[in-house]
């Protein structure tokens, strides 16, 4: 986490405002089938790279190089993308995509700054290889990463809390579809 300053307000308040962005957009949402249907696709592909990442992180343990961190060094941040796509189509909103283009821009530009930042500190040789290697945001499609033997583990995944995730999703969809249907 930034030390001080705006850059530390932001890494704080970065899962706040991201739950203020989702009531902007339940308000705000038009919804029809096809954008449900695609938003749902695009935020189930985001919680399928998220949980993948999950049950391969130990946070602070050790620098994470398998699973998709083979290929971006920032899998949740890439899967939160996904997922944010999958809102903003859901939502068939002008206003929803400005607020989440913002959103994103800011904040996850502070967010995998400080992630950056803290791996150099707590690893540094690793980090540099891995740095030097694996792209920083969107994933290659080839890892030059060495497979490793880790595989995904659910106690992983269960200690990194990626359930809430999964609920927040749920329950997001559950009450667009509601409003599809009701309004």
């Amino acid at each position: 986490m930034p030390e001080h300053g705006l850059l530390r307000i932001i890494y704080r308040w970065r899962v706040r405002v991201s739950l203020l962005f989702v009531i902007l957009a339940v308000v705000l949402a038009k919804p029809d089938l096809w954008a449900i249907l695609v938003g749902v696709g695009l935020t189930l592909i985001g919680l399928i790279i998220r949980t993948w990442a999950c049950g391969h992180l130990e946070k602070e343990k050790k620098l994470t190089t398998s699973g998709p961190y083979r290929y971006t060094r920032n899998p949740l941040y890439f899967g939160n993308l996904l997922i944010g796509l999958g809102v903003v189509i859901g939502a068939q909103s002008w206003w929803v995509l400005g607020c989440a283009f913002v959103v994103f821009v800011i904040f996850y530009s502070v967010i995998i700054l400080a992630e950056k930042q803290k791996m150099e500190k707590l690893f540094p040789m690793e980090y540099a290889e891995y740095k030097r290697l694996v792209p920083l945001f969107f994933p290659s499609y080839f890892s030059t990463l060495p497979r490793q033997k880790i595989r995904f583990r659910w106690t992983l995944h269960k200690n990194n809390r990626e359930f809430r995730a999964i609920i927040g999703s749920v329950i997001f969809w559950l009450i667009i579809t509601a409003k599809l249907l009701l309004f």
